[in-house]
């Protein structure tokens, strides 16, 4: 098994929340997603930060694709590793 993870890279908390909740809905997903705040550098009010959702995909089973996608639904996107 390989240790492959997805990051999907959300405006907010509340964006964060609901993608993956509709991320285990979608795709199945053996393992929660965590979720992540990712303040901006030199930045300390939370209005400036984005919201990580990271996914576990140690079988490669998540299409990247798909998952950019998904993220856009969001006004997100899948960082590249």
């Amino acid at each position: 098994m390989s240790d492959v993870r997805h990051v999907l890279v959300l405006p907010d908390r509340e964006a964060a929340e609901e993608a993956a909740e509709a991320l285990g809905e979608r795709f199945a997903l053996d393992e929660e997603p965590r979720l992540l705040r990712d303040a901006l550098a030199g930045e300390d009010d939370a209005e400036d930060a984005q919201w990580l959702v990271v996914l576990a995909d140690e079988e490669e089973r998540l299409d990247p694709r798909e998952l950019d996608e998904f993220a856009g639904e969001w006004d997100g996107w899948r960082e590249e590793p």
